[in-house]
């Protein structure tokens, strides 16, 4: 049916807003949240499949991912099956980057697109805060130029209240979709 890709620069607090809207959704699996496969290991923040440089290279070779991504450092990549479950009729819900929004059509077909943003002295704050990145890593993602200003959204949320009022955002959009 359709790929929701949620895009926005790190710290607006996308994972959180997701993981409120994967909660709300748990009983319904018309609309999943397929985890991501990252060259980065298992611990705080977003939950992924970690793999080696090595182990990445491979499934792409071998056709293992719907799209993929380099960003900060990293590798990034949707597997292949979330594409069958779109065209079978599932919502899916993934956090991309905004440099591959071009792509999402052709692979995915009807692709909508959520920007969570946040003011920047709040984004500051919460990358610094989180520690996943050094110092360097952090001030990378603080300074990176917007991969794809002319992409289109669907729905702008402003992640500087309350999570669960940008949460509610998110599921009344994808409540939407389809109706």
């Amino acid at each position: 049916m359709t790929l929701v890709a949620v895009v926005g620069p790190s710290g607006a607090g996308k994972d959180a807003v997701i993981d409120g809207a994967r909660r709300h959704f748990a009983a319904d699996p018309r609309v999943i949240f397929p985890q991501r496969v990252i060259t980065r290991p298992a611990g705080p923040g977003e939950e992924h499949r970690p793999a080696t440089e090595d182990e990445f290279a491979a499934r792409e070779r071998a056709g293992g991912f719907a799209v993929h991504w380099d960003a900060h450092g990293l590798r990034y990549g949707i597997p292949a099956a979330v594409a069958g479950a779109v065209r079978e009729g599932a919502v899916a819900v993934v956090n991309v980057s905004r440099g591959v929004i071009a792509a999402l059509p052709e692979v995915f077909g009807d692709v909508r697109v959520v920007r969570i943003s946040v003011p920047e002295d709040v984004r500051r704050s919460r990358i610094l805060a989180r520690g996943r990145e050094g110092t360097a890593d952090a001030r990378a993602r603080l300074e990176r130029p917007d991969p794809a200003p002319e992409a289109g959204v669907d729905l702008e949320i402003v992640n500087d209240g309350p999570l669960p009022d940008a949460v509610a955002s998110l599921v009344r959009f994808l409540e939407g979709i389809g109706r």
